[in-house]
């Protein structure tokens, strides 16, 4: 039987893929892919004793057949991400944030809703943002946010630091952060999380040559990134917007640049409970102790709740006896913690977001 229908280009064949079955084939797999199908209509079709039709083999191969070799394709994706230290988070994270607290309002409708309602947002010529920054001072939560969007959406969690990329030498960060876009455009829904922003996307003004070419491929990676059309968010901290390079501020490289900063009382009371549940507590009254806590971060409760329950853990191996933490143990260890948010970071924060917040 002679088999007709050879197409030339690997542009042609998964357009032609694309027509007859709906599938969106990578055009370096395509072409591949359409030899198997020309090979596959001459089987069934000798099977059957009838010509079946470019149609019914091409759809046949992909759904039946295709299908077990994607399987194989899932268990390799999935040892790529294990490889990168991925995690998949506990959805409860979400709920850890408060919400009064601004930033999770401003990441709940702006970025998870155009995620999880993408037929809707298609329909509104709304597109999902690909790149955030998130800034402020030290402790704020700033992780704690990119690990609750990676919990809330049930998307592979990967977090990333300068020390990483530094590993194998400063020599070689270019070329590592190359290699982590190039492997994050072959996975979906996986949130990247690229901590210390500064440290890779300083300011080129006065900046060693080492430094500018380290920069120099991440404006370059970046816009790269959100034009690959796979469901994956970058995300970027850092504690010195100031510091990052003037060129990423500007539109076409972050799509949102989002202030993460001082708690209001609910706050610290939902993160306050989130740890206390975690406790051998006692009497334990959440409204006074979390009145004390003016000006403490997220991270300055959790240092509270380590010196507390080591305190009760000696306590009871001492004494050999049940040790409950109660409202008296706070009080005395709250000295012990310093507050990290001053009143000078947190009017720089204010000056900050009216420059720099866009989303």
């Amino acid at each position: 039987m002679q088999i007709q229908n050879k197409i030339s280009s690997p542009e042609e064949c998964a357009a032609r893929i694309h027509d007859i079955s709906g599938h969106v084939i990578d055009p370096e797999l395509a072409k591949d892919l359409w030899s198997k199908v020309l090979q596959h209509k001459w089987v069934l079709s000798e099977k059957i004793g009838r010509d079946v039709g470019i149609k019914v083999a091409c759809i046949d191969l992909i759904e039946n057949i295709v299908s077990i070799e994607n399987a194989s394709h899932d268990g390799n994706k999935i040892q790529q991400l294990k490889r990168m230290g991925a995690q998949m988070l506990d959805a409860s994270a979400w709920d850890t944030i408060s919400e009064s607290q601004p930033p999770k309002q401003i990441v709940d409708k702006r970025i998870v809703l155009p995620i999880t309602q993408a037929k809707l947002a298609k329909k509104h010529g709304v597109s999902p943002p690909r790149t955030i920054v998130f800034f402020g001072p030290p402790g704020t939560g700033k992780t704690h946010f990119a690990r609750a969007i990676a919990a809330r959406l049930q998307w592979w969690y990967i977090e990333v630091s300068p020390s990483d990329l530094m590993i194998d030498g400063e020599d070689r960060m270019g070329m590592k952060l190359k290699h982590l876009f190039e492997v994050t455009m072959n996975l979906d829904e996986v949130v990247i999380f690229i901590d210390e922003f500064e440290e890779i996307a300083g300011s080129r003004d006065n900046a060693s040559r080492k430094e500018k070419s380290i920069t120099n491929e991440f404006l370059k990676q970046v816009p790269q990134f959100r034009r690959e059309k796979r469901k994956n968010l970058l995300v970027c901290a850092t504690n010195y917007i100031r510091q990052l390079d003037a060129a990423l501020m500007r539109p076409g490289r972050f799509d949102c640049i989002i202030p993460v900063g001082d708690l209001d009382q609910k706050s610290r009371s939902i993160i306050f409970k989130h740890f206390l549940a975690n406790t051998n507590q006692g009497d334990v009254d959440v409204a006074e102790i979390v009145s004390r806590l003016s000006n403490f971060t997220p991270a300055d409760i959790e240092f509270l709740f380590q010196k507390v329950s080591h305190f009760a853990f000696e306590k009871e191996y001492n004494e050999g006896k049940d040790f409950r933490i109660t409202t008296d143990v706070f009080l005395e260890m709250i000295p012990n913690c310093q507050a990290s948010l001053t009143e000078e970071n947190i009017r720089e924060l204010e000056e900050d977001s009216v420059r720099f917040t866009r989303y």
